[in-house]
This record gives C-alpha cells, structure tokens and sequence, in this order.
C-alpha cells in the first residue's frame, strides 16, 4: 500500500515559525491573564474590550466592529459584552441614524478600571516578553515586537 506523498514546504521553516508565534501569544495572553485577574477582576477580553474603545474618538463601536477588534465571534462578544455591562463597564446604544444598528460604549467606570488595570497589562505583558525572550525559538518575535514602529 502506498502512502501519499508529503507536500514539500513552500517556505522553509514557516509551520515551525507559525508555532512559535502561537506560543508566545499564549504565553503572553496567559500570563497577562493571572496578573488582571488577581488585581482587578478582568480577564484578558474584557481588557482589550475597554482598550479597543477607549481608543475610539466617542469610545463606542458597532457590534460587529469590536467582534473584529477583539477576534471573537458575534455570539462570544454578545455574551462579553453583557457581562460587561451587567459590571457596570459598558452600554449599549442604540444608532441614532439606523436604528437597528446598536453601539457597545465604554462608560465612565470602565473608563476608571481601564486606567486602573493599564500599569498591571503593561508590566505583565514587559515581564512576560522577558520570559519569552529566554527561548531561543521566541527570542527574535520578541525583538520583532519590541522593535519602534517606523511611521511611513
């Protein structure tokens, strides 16, 4: 019986660069998560729910637009998004023009936890990558990451 052929690589080495990166993701991602959990009650996604609309200039979005920021399904943002709210962090709003349309808006006390939690992400997220950069496999995406981004 003969065994199919494997296909050959089309770029050397990518799968192995490819499981490197998810590693330090989840490296970093959990790491970041014991460290808000403990210190503020936030998980990793709540986190990045209050960064991503804070940085809004109205500090609100469309449902399906955080879905996309914060890589979740519409049904696994919905059900964050209600936790959140229920905590008192977000609001729903209707669109003023569509009004089927709904807005998820960041309120004044995720706000203040956003800024409260902003020292715990970055320090956990700085120690981490130190970690990271002690294996070998990890080291050059950390220099990657740590690289100035160059404005174009």
């Amino acid at each position: 019986m003969d065994t199919p052929a494997a296909a050959p690589e089309t770029r050397p080495g990518l799968a192995q660069r490819w499981c490197a990166l998810s590693l330090l993701h989840g490296t970093i991602e959990a790491h970041i998560e014991r460290a808000l959990q403990a210190r503020h009650g936030l998980s990793v996604r709540e986190y990045s729910v209050l960064l991503v609309l804070s940085a809004r200039p109205d500090a609100r979005m469309r449902m399906s637009e955080l879905c996309a920021a914060v890589v979740l399904s519409q049904s696994a943002t919905t059900r964050l998004v209600t936790r959140m709210e229920e905590r008192g962090l977000l609001m729903r709003v209707l669109c003023a023009d569509d009004r089927r349309g709904i807005y998820t808006s960041i309120t004044g006390e995720g706000h203040r936890l956003l800024a409260e939690a902003r020292p715990t992400n970055d320090t956990a997220l700085a120690a981490a990558l130190d970690l990271a950069r002690h294996n070998p496999e990890l080291a050059p995406l950390v220099d990657v990451l740590e690289r100035p981004v160059e404005n174009a």
